[in-house]
């Protein structure tokens, strides 16, 4: 079944889309459009400000979460409501501001406390005498312990490692030492603590007003509402959008409207601008299929003719077994059959990744089985044949002519079995009437079908009542083709519809292929083994070369069948099966921007 896609528009300024690009990459959900439109002074400041909400909005958001899980107890919002938005950012800039400061205290308050304690007077006092105090810190590695006699030297602390030293001087013109001078804290540590301390009281101050302002996130929802309203109506004139340098870019992406709630917590996450809504056909969305684990092994094959549109419906669920059956009927061997079962046995536990197409293969090698087996043929030898074979199982096998009957006959059951599917979403989609004419060509079919069968074969009586069926079908045919309201125009229509029994006759006759297809690979193997029997009537090494002929022999043929297997199929599939079930076809992939993974 196709996926239901989720339409996202996001709005960025071109410096923001590297980044905004890599993070959609990590989420690998997102197939994305792009387009680019230039900015004037309006469209420009419209957005600076949709942007500051969005940020102050999200800010809040988390804050609301964390009083929530800590069961706080948050005050009224007393303040001014007319500036909101830039009283919420000043709030935000002070809170970022004190944090700073805080982290710059503790700096140095460590720093400070390096020196020890000291008074910062005491310094200025040595200044007024005309002593210059000079402050320097090194390894102790490098201190000489001979400075202590050549200068007027004071060790103040050693710790880690280092040594922390002051020397005085009187006469600065002549005054030099061995090092470089450290830098001398401002404060000592009672002081910070005691900056810290209101600093800190400050900051519980900001945070209550914070949480108070999470009390007014509706109203800055309501007027960031009202802003993305005016710059989505100021974008569409096209006329204000024309020869600015700085640039706007847009991206429209869709996304599986199943991991909207993942989608969307990720993107409140980010810095962008985005709108989320339901994609409709006109949207052209990507088309991303959903199915069993069965259904999905399939869905490569139909991938190579074409996706189906949006508001088409998928059609592998209802091929699947018909292509596995048929690649069964044109390989034509039981045996070959055996062989493309172990091959895919083989691929799915020998290399992980094909393991989905190692468990195609043994499907379609079981479908080379079950054919096959009703006209008993083994590597081109018909079990039958053989006089050690049970007269019961003998009668079991289908003869050639019970295999080209077959063919015929599972092919109208798929043209009907399409037919039925067209009318089923006909109805679902537009209403009962809208499928009738295609239940018409069902029974139309079912009909005629019987009717010459009957004329073959003079033991075989069909009901009366399929009859008066097919005339049913006949009339809904010509009643209910055409949607037109004059009723002479829609009786005219449905008889031209008439017309098409032709096709039908066409389509029947194209399943021909499959007995086809599947004799001649049955006589390919048959002339394999009657080489190698002759070969095998060579002296000493006969039956050494019949074994290779029969080895290399075989592949060939398998090879060869394979072939025609996998692609007639595939024919009847998209022209005989699609046609008939109403398939239009013309959906785009759906490729997600993922992180590649080395």
């Amino acid at each position: 079944m196709i996926r239901k896609m989720t339409k996202y528009t996001f709005v960025l300024f071109h410096k923001d889309v590297d980044k905004f690009l890599s993070d959609l990459q990590g989420m690998g959900v997102m197939d994305i459009t792009r387009k680019t439109r230039a900015v004037d002074d309006t469209s420009r400041n419209l957005f600076d400000k949709l942007s500051r909400y969005k940020t102050v909005i999200k800010k809040l958001e988390k804050l609301e979460t964390e009083a929530e899980s800590k069961n706080l107890k948050i005050e009224k919002y007393e303040g001014d409501r007319e500036n909101l938005l830039e009283t919420v950012e000043k709030e935000f800039a002070e809170a970022d501001h004190l944090k700073e400061k805080l982290r710059d205290l503790r700096r140095q308050f460590k720093e400070s406390e390096e020196w020890g304690y000291f008074e910062p007077s005491d310094v200025t006092k040595l200044k007024e005498m005309g002593l210059t105090p000079h402050f320097y810190c090194i390894t102790e590695k490098h201190f000489e312990n001979r400075w202590e006699e050549t200068y007027p030297l004071q060790i103040i602390n050693k710790n880690k490692g280092k040594v922390y030293f002051v020397v005085i001087s009187e006469n600065e013109e002549n005054y030099s030492f061995p090092a470089q001078e450290a830098h001398f804290p401002q404060y000592n540590t009672k002081q910070i603590e005691s900056f810290e301390d209101e600093t800190q009281k400050e900051a519980e101050k900001n945070s209550k007003l914070l949480y108070s302002l999470t009390g007014v996130l509706q109203i800055l929802r309501k007027e960031s509402s009202l802003l993305s309203e005016d710059l989505e109506l100021y974008m569409t004139k096209e006329n204000s959008l024309k020869g600015a340098e700085d640039k706007i870019v847009i991206f429209q992406g869709f996304a599986p409207a199943d991991q909207d709630s993942q989608i969307k917590a990720k993107l409140n996450e980010e810095a962008a601008y985005y709108t989320a809504e339901k994609a409709q056909i006109e949207d052209n969305p990507p088309i991303s299929l959903k199915n069993n684990s069965f259904v999905k092994l399939f869905e490569p094959i139909g991938s190579l003719y074409v996706l189906p549109k949006y508001n088409e419906h998928d059609l592998t669920p209802y091929f699947a077994v018909f292509y596995m059956l048929f690649f069964g009927f044109c390989l034509g061997d039981m045996g070959y059959g055996l062989l493309i079962l172990l091959t895919g046995l083989f691929v799915t536990l020998k290399a992980p990744k094909l393991k989905q197409i190692g468990k195609l293969i043994m499907l379609l090698g079981v479908g080379s089985l079950i054919i096959p087996a009703l006209n008993g043929s083994f590597f081109g030898t018909k079990l039958g044949d053989f006089s050690w074979m049970p007269a019961g199982l003998k009668n079991f096998f289908f003869s050639d002519m019970k295999m080209f009957w077959f063919a015929i006959i599972f092919g109208l059951v798929q043209i009907i079995f399409g037919r039925l599917l067209n009318a089923y979403f006909a109805i679902k989609d537009k209403g009962f009437l809208a499928g009738l004419h295609n239940i018409g060509w069902s029974l139309v079919i079912v009909w005629l079908s019987f009717a010459y069968a009957s004329s073959q074969n003079s033991s075989l009586n069909y009901p009366k009542w399929l009859t008066y069926a097919g005339y049913l079908g006949l009339a809904f045919i010509i009643l209910f083709t055409s949607d037109n309201k004059n009723i002479f125009k829609k009786i005219f229509g449905g008889v031209v519809e008439l017309y098409n029994i032709t096709g039908f006759f066409g389509d029947m006759l194209s399943y021909i292929r499959l007995f086809g297809l599947g004799t001649s690979g049955g006589i390919l193997g048959l002339v394999v083994d009657a080489i190698a029997m002759q070969l095998a009537t060579v002296p000493y090494i006969g039956w050494g070369i019949a074994v290779l002929m029969l080895i290399f022999g075989h592949i060939f043929v398998l090879l060869i069948c394979s072939i025609g297997a996998f692609v007639h199929p595939m024919r009847l599939t998209f022209v005989e099966f699609y046609k008939n079930a109403g398939f239009e076809g013309g959906g785009r992939e759906f490729r997600p921007l993922k992180k590649t993974n080395n």
